[in-house]
């Protein structure tokens, strides 16, 4: 079992060097809780981990991670429960500063929706695509098939940040400047991190150091 030596290896490296320089850290986190500035929603896409993207320390970022890093529309009868939950404990518990949504490049789950997986559902992940179906639709109308992968990739994250702005304790307190939202896009080939400005709703490039 191949794969579970690799765990195995990497937990023995994990002891043997990150745990040791960051041993005080886990004890103050596992003994006193938890108190994240962020809440990060991301891909489930292992090219794309966010706590190696933003170099963070444990206890540091509040990390919900799903197919297409997508936040669906709040409804009535609960559905997406996992989503939903984890959003109202970060901002309604753990009172996290900023809700980051970051996309990436090459994402599969936008490629099935974008191929039309979500036409007609019929199994979980065709039905959990299908929730961009309009937003694909609406992208479709202003740029070519060469441009689609990409620019859907960057409408997903604007469409979960506008989502996000539909739940009313999330848009008083982003109103009120207790919370700030922002979308965010890693470019896997070229190791890239963009943001959304909020003025021109485009993302641009985040300078490196």
């Amino acid at each position: 079992m191949a794969w579970k030596q690799q765990l195995v290896d990497g937990y023995q490296r994990f002891r043997a060097s990150h745990y040791p320089e960051q041993k005080s850290l886990y004890e103050r986190l596992g003994k006193h809780g938890q108190s994240p500035e962020v809440m990060l929603i991301s891909c489930c896409d292992s090219r794309a981990d966010p706590s190696d993207i933003f170099d963070a320390a444990p206890g540091e970022m509040f990390v919900l991670r799903n197919v297409a890093n997508f936040v669906p529309p709040q409804t009535d009868d609960m559905d997406y429960q996992s989503v939903h939950s984890a959003i109202q404990y970060a901002v309604d518990v753990l009172n996290v500063n900023a809700i980051v949504v970051m996309g990436h490049e090459s994402c599969g789950g936008i490629n099935a929706c974008i191929s039309g997986a979500g036409d007609n559902p019929d199994d979980y992940i065709s039905h959990w695509v299908g929730l961009l179906n309009p937003a694909r639709d609406v992208v479709k109308t202003r740029v070519s098939d060469d441009e689609m992968q990409q620019e859907m990739e960057f409408e997903g994250i604007r469409e979960s940040l506008r989502n996000l702005m539909h739940v009313d304790s999330i848009a008083q307190r982003v109103e009120s400047g207790q919370l700030n939202l922002l979308g965010a896009y890693f470019s896997i080939i070229r190791g890239k991190l963009m943001f959304l400005d909020s003025e021109t709703n485009k993302f641009v490039e985040v300078p490196p150091a």
